[in-house]
């Protein structure tokens, strides 16, 4: 299983230096970085996640990369809604929302579209990937 950690603490690095860009794997992607407190703990963490934006809209995928469980920024979010994205050079806070039902479907296609590997991680699991939506404050 690769370390998560310190694969997310290369692309933390690497995002903030470029100012959001990122090349390898990442190279044209979307990402964000959300930075969420432990709903147990309370400690502040920093997250990169893919994003699909729509106009002002901006959603992320719990996919975990196909894995069983939702990753841990999931719970984070949903404990403690308002937290803050960086996006690109920006930073500014949000309020994390669970989009369910046909909305959740429509919006996770789309990033499918964009994205096949997310069709693929939800074929793989018996859960419903979660989708957040991270709407300005």
């Amino acid at each position: 299983m690769p370390d998560f950690d310190e694969i997310n603490a290369k692309v933390i690095d690497e995002y903030r230096a470029n100012g959001g860009e990122l090349s390898g794997g990442f190279a044209g992607e979307t990402l964000i970085l959300v930075h969420h407190f432990g709903a147990k703990s309370g400690v502040e963490r920093v997250s990169p996640l893919a994003c699909y934006a729509e106009g002002e809209r901006l959603f992320v995928f719990a996919s975990k990369a196909g894995l069983p469980e939702n990753p841990g920024w999931y719970y984070n979010l949903m404990a403690h809604p308002d937290v803050t994205v960086e996006l690109g050079t920006e930073t500014f806070p949000v309020r994390a929302t669970e989009i369910t039902g046909p909305e959740r479907d429509e919006i996770y296609a789309k990033n499918v579209e964009k994205r096949p590997q997310f069709g693929e991680y939800q074929a793989n699991v018996d859960r419903l990937i979660p989708v957040v939506e991270l709407v300005r404050r």
